[in-house]
């Protein structure tokens, strides 16, 4: 979460995904604001067979892999599985060896290729996370929600 001490981050990044049964078509979403020059990037793609969690850490990577350089980001998201993923459990599973504990056992983390993919990425920008609440009328969420949804249709 964003603490008020910190300075304000240079670029805001706006993430959703969405799935169409899950599994199933799946789209995701983002904008990347400039707040200091008001320029916007927006994407959104698709993938046939997929799951919602998949579509929320893909518009996570997108959006950071359209950064050219690194960047003091903060990110802006709906999916407690990102936020929580990438503020808590993250760290543990790396301790781990990629693996989550359940029981006394640990047991392969799911969608590993992408954490292992985020995880890169957070070296290279500095990430701050900030969770909200979905269809709740927060404009920047309700916008990528209808981007990745409108993404997927062409699967249906």
């Amino acid at each position: 979460m964003s603490r008020s001490a910190e300075p304000p981050a240079e670029v805001l990044l706006f993430t959703d995904g969405a799935c169409s049964g899950n599994p199933g078509p799946g789209g995701w979403a983002f904008i990347l604001r400039h707040p200091a020059s008001g320029k916007e990037l927006v994407r959104f793609g698709a993938e046939r067979e997929t799951t919602n969690n998949r579509m929320e850490l893909t518009a996570v990577i997108r959006g950071l892999e359209a950064l050219k350089r690194p960047t003091s980001v903060e990110l802006i998201s709906d999916s407690q599985y990102v936020t929580r993923g990438l503020a808590d459990w993250l760290p543990k599973w790396k301790a781990n060896g990629w693996r989550r504990r359940e029981g006394k056992q640990l047991k392969p983390i799911k969608n590993e290729d992408l954490w292992r993919r985020l995880d890169d990425l957070l070296r290279r920008h500095r990430v701050r996370f900030t969770h909200v609440r979905g269809h709740q009328g927060h404009p920047e969420n309700e916008r990528c929600d209808a981007m990745a949804v409108a993404a997927y249709q062409k699967y249906l």
